[in-house]
């Protein structure tokens, strides 16, 4: 039924909406929109014949533009360019308007379908529960893979409103806009403008969909929404502004100027819901009460001095509202009102939950100036010959920081004000406002306590109360492995144990997909999270800590997306599940949570998930010693696989001078640098996930979302475990959502439009490699899945996927014809290089989650 519905809501309406286009009274449309699907013929056609994207481009140009001039000729690649981003637009305004139609969104994973099976199995207390002590956190980051400017997002929305409506007067119109309407940046946005871009989808999204969810949620269970008191059970966080790992722009000011738009923005939503609110309750005893709560916010958002300052003062008003209203007036309008209470406890005055990240190497040289400045240089020389162990009680014997005029190094200072700007949050928006500290890179208990100390020495506080939480985030391979024996040493240190207590034993550990996997390939990456939750789960029990776990994840299968859902409903037992984090940026936040229909869908999704994890145990969830055993040996192999393709010696020229990566730092998306560092050389460990993994994804090689998966099966056949593997497949929930994940970037692969690489001396060896593990992967999936193509078990997806691909393959066909064409004459050609930028748009915004 979905498949049918997708081809008629989707397929079949992209092909008539496509056809106005060439309506459009803009210069020269009709040709390119004429000539464009002769290109992309002409692509499918040279790709079968085993053409080079130099000859298909070539061709096309002798064939219908011999007599144009070089420079008219790439002018039509540069329009054909325009008219293919526009197109993706159109695809995905028509994919979103069809939402509720592709996709089950009263099936399983949703509110509706959690109940009637806990009303069926007589669970319905075991899930008011688990209710009253969970939480999901979605975090928005500012990370740039978000092509996509904030008014043609504005577009996007009245095009899928239009054609849900089948307003073709309107649709033809925001075409029209969408044809004059740029989509590029001129300029790199601030870390202020990301957040006042994602602050969009706060007020126009979450405001809808997280009360909507729980409200229903509530009323089914017949909890009075008044007295719910887990707010947090659906939460946002948010880290622009915040973030300042390896991002020179975030400062402080930038820190405090961001929660203060993110509180003005929570009360302009309150305002207008309350001026609604009012014109019922125009009561006796409760209207004067609504008049002042009016009043007050509009004080609070226009006037200098605030009427709340906090949310309790202004829930004790609508509480009193709300007294007058049962005892006066029977509770008429009381569901409006309570709905308003809820909304209030969710969002508070902080909206979202920011959080400050910084990487551990900054602290260290923070340190080293601190030291030096107060005991001398031969004092900081004796220090770095300590150990970890003896470092720790050196620092912990600081009771002042020297003054802050007195620091040299301007970014060291900066450090040192950021505890200022969580000061101030806390003290405007609330706590929840900001209260954790990430440490990206963390590798030791060192590196966590230097970041305690500075707090201790930098924040107002009662003895032993401080008011923030310090994350480790742990990341590569190594660090992963070792992250259980950090967090012991911790739970031993009397300094944090105290502290710890405070937090109420609670202790939130981050985990990062998108380096594990750049560090250890697919399925090690995957495997050793995996791994290193059952063990912090195990040692944090010992020690009577309640860990929560923070997933970095980002869109794509590489970096912990796709299907992420499956991945928290097969945790099984051994891994604490009292809460879901996880991060989300550039389109995966449009495109799954872009509109309260699919931010719904996808929320109730993550939420039941969580809950079916704990109340649903089944053997699938749970791994038996011989499955761990197998997976390992799949994680070794692919591991070494991998580890020796990342040390051949032409994979880091390759990355530098044949794919995409560089452009990544010249296009306007966002405010971060291309890398950690300030080396002019490349360095692995330096380089960003995003772009690394954008980079394959550009080349359609797709590289960290498969490789070494080939190669691990193949081994497990050779070695007579193929069978077990299989049976793996069938049984175990977490393998399963590994290899379809894996599927979903081998769907997005297109080797044919490199394969001109084999006849280039410095780079076939590489090619051929990558080429050959594609190949195997592709066949051993299948094999041990079953299946006689991809994403054969989840066919909205092979659709969609298919159908992006096929737009966007002319532009990936002029990407490379530009890389081809530079390769060959070994210079670079600015309007070749122009190119490539221009055609890295609509490529990555067609994948959606390309980053």
């Amino acid at each position: 039924m979905i498949k049918n519905n997708y081809q008629t809501e989707v397929a079949k309406r992209f092909t008539i909406y496509n056809s106005l286009f060439l309506d459009l009274p803009f210069s020269d449309i009709n040709r390119t929109g004429t000539l464009l699907p002769i290109l992309a013929s002409k692509c499918e056609e040279g790709y079968q014949k085993d053409k080079t994207p130099k000859q298909i481009i070539q061709g096309f140009f002798d064939e219908l533009m011999s007599k144009n001039s070089n420079d008219e000729q790439h002018d039509l690649l540069f329009k054909m360019v325009q008219y293919v981003e526009r197109q993706v637009v159109l695809f995905d305004s028509i994919e979103d308007a069809a939402f509720d139609k592709i996709h089950d969104v009263k099936g399983k994973g949703s509110v509706k379908a959690l109940l009637a099976r806990v009303d069926n199995d007589r669970k319905r207390d075991a899930l008011i529960e688990k209710l009253k002590n969970f939480s999901v956190r979605l975090t928005l980051t500012a990370h740039p893979t978000q092509f996509y400017p904030g008014n043609v997002l504005g577009i996007i929305t009245d095009l899928e409103t239009a054609i849900k409506n089948n307003d073709l007067g309107s649709i033809n119109l925001l075409l029209q806009q969408l044809g004059k309407t740029g989509f590029i940046n001129k300029e790199k946005p601030s870390p202020l403008d990301e957040a006042v871009s994602l602050i969009w989808f706060l007020t126009n999204v979450f405001y809808k969909s997280i009360p909507d969810i729980m409200t229903r949620l509530l009323n089914s269970l017949e909890i009075p929404l008044h007295e719910w008191d887990n707010p947090g059970l659906l939460k946002v966080g948010f880290w622009p502004g915040g973030d300042r790992d390896g991002n020179p722009f975030v400062t402080h000011d930038i820190t405090v100027k961001v929660a203060e738009r993110l509180q003005k923005w929570i009360l302009r939503c309150y305002y207008r819901d309350v001026r609604v609110i009012k014109r019922r309750l125009t009561f006796k005893h409760v209207e004067p009460i609504m008049q002042k709560v009016e009043n007050g916010l509009f004080e609070s958002l226009f006037e200098e001095h605030s009427y709340y300052h906090t949310k309790d003062e202004l829930l004790a008003d609508l509480m009193e509202a709300r007294k007058c209203l049962v005892e006066y007036h029977d509770g008429l309008f009381l569901e409006q009102l309570d709905e308003f209470i809820l909304k209030v406890k969710i969002f508070g005055f902080h909206f979202a939950n920011m959080d400050v990240r910084q990487d551990s190497r900054k602290h260290d040289g923070l340190w080293d100036e601190v030291i030096e400045l107060e005991m001398g240089k031969d004092a900081l020389k004796s220090y770095h010959e300590l150990s970890d162990t003896e470092k720790i009680s050196y620092l912990f014997d600081f009771e002042k920081l020297p003054d802050l005029s007195k620091i040299q190094d301007d970014f060291h200072k900066e450090m040192l004000k950021s505890f200022d700007a969580i000061q101030t949050v806390q003290k405007e928006n609330g706590e929840d406002g900001l209260h954790r500290y990430i440490i990206s890179n963390c590798q030791s208990a060192l590196h966590m306590l230097e970041v305690f100390k500075l707090a201790q020495l930098n924040l107002k506080h009662e003895e032993g109360e401080l008011p923030l939480d310090i994350v480790p985030l742990f990341e590569t391979i190594d660090d992963l492995a070792e992250a259980p024996k950090i967090m012991e040493q911790l739970y031993k240190n009397p300094h944090y144990a105290k502290h710890l207590k405070f937090r109420k034993n609670k202790q939130t550990i981050m985990l990062g997909f998108s380096d594990g996997t750049k560090d250890g390939g697919y399925i090690r990456a995957n495997w050793s999270i995996l791994q290193a939750k059952e063990e912090l789960t195990k040692v944090s029990k010992q020690y009577d800590v309640s860990v929560v776990f923070f997933d970095g994840r980002g869109g794509p299968p590489a970096r912990g997306g796709g299907q992420m859902h499956n991945f928290y409903a097969s945790l099984g037992p051994k891994v604490e599940n009292s809460e879901i984090q996880i991060t989300i940026q550039g389109q995966t936040i449009s495109a799954n949570y872009g509109k309260p229909i699919s931010c719904t869908y996808n929320l109730e999704q993550l939420l039941c998930a969580g809950i079916e994890n704990e109340l649903y145990p089944s053997s699938e969830k749970n791994l038996t010693d011989e499955q761990r055993s197998l997976i390992n040996r799949m994680a070794d192999v692919s591991y070494q696989f991998y580890k020796d393709f990342k040390s051949h010696p032409q994979f880091l020229p390759y990355l530098e001078h044949v794919t995409p990566l560089k452009y990544f730092g010249k296009v306007n998306i966002g405010s971060r640098p291309l890398k950690r560092g300030k080396d002019t050389g490349l360095k692995f460990d330096d380089l960003r996930a995003i772009p690394f993994v954008g980079s394959w994804a550009q080349m359609k090689q797709n590289i960290p979302g498969f490789f070494g998966v080939g190669a691990a099966l193949e081994a497990l056949k050779e070695e007579g475990r193929f069978e077990e593997v299989k049976a793996l497949y069938n049984d175990s929930l977490f393998f399963r959502s590994l290899l379809g994940n894996s599927m979903q970037s081998l769907a997005k692969s297109f080797y044919k439009s490199t394969a001109y690489l084999k006849e280039d001396k410095r780079y076939a060896e590489l090619w051929e490699l990558m080429f050959s593990e594609y190949s195997r992967t592709m066949k051993f999936i299948l094999e041990v899945s079953d299946m006689e193509e991809l994403l054969q078990d989840n066919p909205t997806s092979k659709d969609s996927i298919a159908i992006r691909e096929k737009i966007v393959l002319p532009l990936i066909t002029i990407q490379q014809y530009a890389i081809q064409t530079m390769l060959e004459r070994g210079e670079d050609d600015p309007v070749l290089q122009k190119l490539i930028l221009r055609t890295m748009f609509g490529i990555i915004n067609a994948a959606r989650n390309a980053a």
